[in-house]
């Protein structure tokens, strides 16, 4: 099948609508939501008119993997994981493309991560690994910005949450591209124009049909909801001043810039 793009948008107005990217310049509504079906409603708008949004709304649930790529956990001087390292991440820290990330007052080491988003589009529980991507409804880009200083006190402790979960630390967009394989996409990310990272998801511990595999045996996994895949090598600071720019093959460019908090 071919490929779609779903875009979450805001007009003029104020109001919020879903909608399929016709082209690099125009963008046709749904009825209802993708969750719903893909059913377009006839109605055009120019891309330029309307404000970009993540493309899911605020209420989803985002499940982080840590330590995916092994590259990463090479750096991260940590052994790769036996099973998917999983923690929550709030869905308040969601952005969406070219809204800014906020560097906190808290915050002393605060490092990007380029990754990608799978989009759960139907209820899934105890599926197999072999019919996972049928209950996908599509991929995003995702960064988990995370401040390094409190993430070494949190894992002490057993756990991740404030290092991550900080207000705007989760960009995700510019939209979900369906009928995508995930397997071997590649992904880079730029900060002010320098690539810092540049891998394929085939390097992943945990591909995407093994981790539903390994989640939806414990939970089911709802629409909307967002497992954010883990992040390749290469990461590092970001500071006030930067920008992030991470493209990931067949979804395309998700760009945030980087201020301090006022």
């Amino acid at each position: 099948m071919a490929t779609k793009r779903i875009v979450r948008v805001r007009e003029a107005d104020g109001d919020q609508s879903w909608g399929l990217v016709v082209d690099d310049e125009t963008i046709e509504g749904l009825v209802g939501s993708p969750f719903d079906g893909l059913q377009p409603s006839g109605e055009r708008r120019e891309m330029a008119s309307l404000k970009l949004l993540a493309p899911i709304e605020t209420g989803a649930r985002l499940i982080g993997v840590g330590l995916n790529y092994l590259k990463h956990a090479e750096e991260s001087n940590l052994p790769p994981p036996e099973q998917p390292m999983l923690f929550h991440l709030p869905s308040t820290a969601i952005v969406g493309p070219g809204d800014d990330i906020v560097y906190p007052t808290e915050g002393k080491v605060v490092h990007f991560e380029g990754e990608l988003g799978v989009v759960i589009g139907r209820p899934t529980r105890r599926v197999a690994a072999a019919d996972a991507l049928h209950y996908v409804l599509g991929y995003t880009i995702g960064n988990d910005v995370s401040e390094r200083v409190i993430q070494k006190k949190e894992m002490a402790n057993g756990c991740m949450l404030i290092c991550k979960g900080f207000d705007t630390f989760k960009p995700l967009g510019p939209w979900i591209t369906t009928d995508l394989d995930p397997s071997d996409l590649q992904l880079t990310t730029r900060v002010n124009g320098d690539v810092k990272q540049s891998s394929s998801t085939s390097d992943l511990i945990f591909p995407v049909p093994q981790l539903i595999e390994y989640m939806s045996a414990a939970m089911t996994l709802l629409p909307g909801d967002i497992i954010m895949t883990g992040t390749p090598s290469g990461v590092g600071d970001i500071q006030p001043g930067d920008e992030i720019v991470i493209d990931i093959e067949g979804i395309g460019t998700l760009s945030n810039p980087v201020v301090a908090e006022r």
